[in-house]
């Protein structure tokens, strides 16, 4: 940023790996807003392919953006924190790299955050798109959540959310700063998004104007063993418990949200109900890492 220059209204993070393929079109859709005032991290993930090269010759014609490129893959959590922890505007949104956007994206959100102090994240209407980019069909999120306390909002995203697209909204980027960081875990932007509604109303933008892409390469397609070690390159193969752990994440986001006592009893005996509803896909879980655990035994015992 130049010396001097007051920081801008927007930061935009995104983080890409091996994204070659439809980078430069996102990019370009991100360039094309007709809200201007933002700077951009493209946040790259050591790449192998042409991402690089896409990257830094669009950051090279635009003084908005800046390409960051780790060393080695931190995996996909960590590199969604890349942007935040660089971002100096007064909103933030993540962007992904194969998902382009409407011009009026910005300009759309962030006049309602303007507008309404108590909104802590403004998203527009979807519409999901091939490989190719046609039209498959329009996508109801679902997560319009005007509702004054926090327990409404919250039980609403839990019984509602599908697709996390409301999570490449608009938010406000203090707020971003006093929950839990992207996780490193599966299916992380579903706690983040219910982390939120303790902080403010999410509020949908009728405008269609976020194109979610589904193609051979996305994370969608990838195996239970696959998503684990893009999320968390480290970490060895195991069975992942994500019904305990989004329960598990969900308990401390509402204890250390700034919340009264009887908004927290209200969501502890909700997050309580789930548990009891989902009891088997949980008793699963627990089955299947005490099955692994005992093939890892079996495998290390000696012989004779």
């Amino acid at each position: 940023m130049t010396l001097g220059r007051s920081a801008p209204r927007v930061s935009i993070g995104l983080p890409v790996y091996n994204g070659e393929r439809y980078l430069a079109q996102t990019l370009q859709s991100i360039a094309a807003q007709t809200f201007g005032d933002f700077e951009l991290f493209i946040c790259d993930n050591a790449s192998t392919d042409a991402t690089a090269e896409i990257a830094r010759a669009f950051a090279a014609e635009d003084p908005r953006a800046r390409y960051l490129r780790h060393a080695t893959n931190i995996g996909f959590g960590r590199n969604f924190r890349s942007g935040l922890e660089r971002a100096t505007g007064q909103y933030f949104k993540w962007a992904t790299h194969d998902d382009p956007l409407g011009p009026e994206f910005l300009a759309r959100c962030v006049d309602v955050l303007d507008r309404d102090p108590s909104v802590v994240l403004a998203y527009p209407r979807t519409k999901l798109i091939d490989a190719a980019g046609a039209i498959i069909s329009e996508y109801d999120n679902r997560l319009h959540l005007p509702y004054a306390t926090a327990p409404e909002r919250f039980e609403a995203l839990v019984r509602r959310l599908r697709l996390c697209n409301a999570q490449l909204g608009v938010i406000r980027t203090d707020v971003l700063r006093q929950i839990a960081p992207y996780g490193t875990y599966v299916a992380s932007d579903v706690c983040l998004l219910a982390e939120l509604t303790l902080y403010g109303k999410f509020w949908e933008v009728p405008e269609f104007l976020f194109f979610r892409r589904f193609h051979d390469g996305d994370s969608r397609q990838m195996s239970s063993a696959e998503i684990q070690a893009y999320y968390e390159p480290s970490r060895s193969a195991r069975v992942y418990m994500k019904a305990w752990r989004h329960i598990w994440e969900h308990l401390l986001a509402v204890n250390r949200a700034p919340l009264p006592v009887l908004e927290k009893a209200r969501l502890w005996l909700f997050l309580a109900r789930v548990a009891a509803y989902r009891r088997d896909r949980l008793a699963g879980e627990v089955g299947a890492a005490l099955r692994q655990w005992l093939r890892g035994q079996a495998t290390e015992a000696p012989l004779g």
